[in-house]
């Protein structure tokens, strides 16, 4: 079949090389200049499938309230007089519940352990690089009532078979021996070993230029202006350069999906979450992260890309503004000068931020729109450089008619 891919992010470029291993005809069309250069561009680093969780669970309102309070805290709220904001919010809060939790973060972690197994394959086969480590990950707690609530989260490890590790101060600097010289005291931490880390976006480029030699083709700087229908079925794409057509259209837009579905009357629950990022040169690699740690505290994830830091987080619900706030550097510089002091020069380190498509319940928009040959791919959040290749094997097998390996019953739009 001729499939055209809306969307040249991580997950837009990993649906393709999917498609195109399964052997459509791809096309993928996109706005910006090249692959990955929005949400995708400079993420935190995480290939974090064993921390794949929901933002919405018991005990998070309380916690909002508190880092909105917070000097430096990871969450800032910006109103604004857009009615989606206000009901994705609500939606969020009806998801804070434990019975809710359990289950999103099953589908969560049931997604990205699959998508852990793809990635594997995928390096096997290609063996594209990307600055990748293989070395786990670290959920570092300061205080001890942080460490006395992940009973939840280590029951739904065991429960999907995922290894852990809960660690005392003298583990947590064994697995990361930066941590000495680490200006705060911690009391422990969950260190996931099967978790990776790498640039997402040197691999979504590189990844890209494999699906070219395969024989997809790549439309960059064309603007999507509307899906174009008829009955129950999608014509085609009219965009800036003309109207493009397929058998099957893919739609992984990230936070700009529900914009594109909109008039096709289709509700899609995602609303963007900023996120802050700085990418820091390292000046002492015996003291910087081996692999990825994350600041329980300021929900800021620290991890190594090669010769770099990436110090990524914060979360900044504003609607679509991509204003770049100096005031957001302050929780990223500070956990950095907390746990890694000596490890990178700061001063020279770039700044950025890009827009989370974020839904209510924290997993992803994956299947099948009620248009008989749409599918969406969207809605990752945090997790779409960790759920890519799940996300596109999957949608490739439900493209190409096939069963997929995973159960995605409740992955679609159809949840809601």
């Amino acid at each position: 079949m001729k499939i055209l891919v809306l969307g040249s992010g991580v997950i837009g470029t990993a649906s393709a090389y999917y498609l195109a291993k399964a052997g459509h005809e791809v096309t993928v069309i996109d706005r910006q200049p090249g692959a990955a250069l929005e949400t995708s561009f400079a993420n935190a680093g995480e290939l974090s499938y064993g921390y794949a969780s929901p933002w919405a669970g018991p005990g998070i309102p309380q916690k909002a309230i508190k880092w909105l309070l917070m000097t430096d805290g990871p969450l800032v709220l910006r109103p604004k007089l857009d009615p989606r904001m206000w009901i994705w919010g609500l939606q969020l809060l009806a998801n804070c519940t434990e019975r809710a939790y359990a289950t999103n973060k099953g589908r969560m972690v049931r997604l990205a352990e699959y998508s852990r197994e793809m990635m594997i394959a995928l390096r096997a086969e290609t063996g594209i690089a990307y600055d990748g480590r293989e070395q786990g990950t670290l959920q570092l707690f300061r205080e001890q009532k942080q460490l006395d609530h992940i009973g939840g989260d280590v029951e739904v490890l065991k429960q999907y078979g995922v290894p852990y590790e809960v660690l005392d101060p003298a583990g947590c600097v064994a697995a990361e021996p930066g941590l000495k010289t680490a200006r705060v005291g911690f009391v422990g931490g969950l260190r996931l070993p099967n978790d990776d880390t790498g640039d997402c976006q040197m691999f979504t480029v590189r990844l890209g230029e494999l699906c070219a030699k395969m024989g997809v083709t790549f439309h960059y700087n064309t603007r999507i202006d509307r899906l174009a229908t008829e009955g129950d079925r999608i014509t085609g794409v009219a965009t800036d350069k003309g109207v493009m057509t397929a058998d099957a259209y893919v739609v992984a837009l990230g936070s700009y999906s529900p914009h594109m579905v909109r008039d096709l009357g289709l509700t899609v629950p995602i609303y963007p979450i900023k996120g802050y990022s700085l990418t820091v040169p390292i000046t002492n690699a015996e003291v910087a992260p081996i692999s990825t740690v994350m600041d329980e505290t300021y929900k800021v994830a620290t991890t190594r890309l090669g010769d770099r830091i990436r110090v990524g987080g914060t979360a900044e619900i504003a609607g679509y503004d991509t204003t770049l706030h100096p005031s957001r550097r302050g929780p990223l510089d500070r956990s950095l000068r907390d746990l890694f002091p000596e490890a990178g020069d700061a001063s020279k380190a770039s700044f950025w931020c890009g827009l989370r498509p974020m839904t209510p319940d924290g997993t992803p928009v994956l299947g099948k729109a009620k248009y008989g040959n749409l599918f969406l791919n969207t809605g990752h959040g945090t997790l779409g450089w960790t759920m890519a290749a799940g996300s596109g094997k999957v949608l490739a097998d439900l493209v190409s008619g096939k069963p997929a390996d995973i159960d995605t019953s409740d992955l679609d739009l159809s949840r809601y």
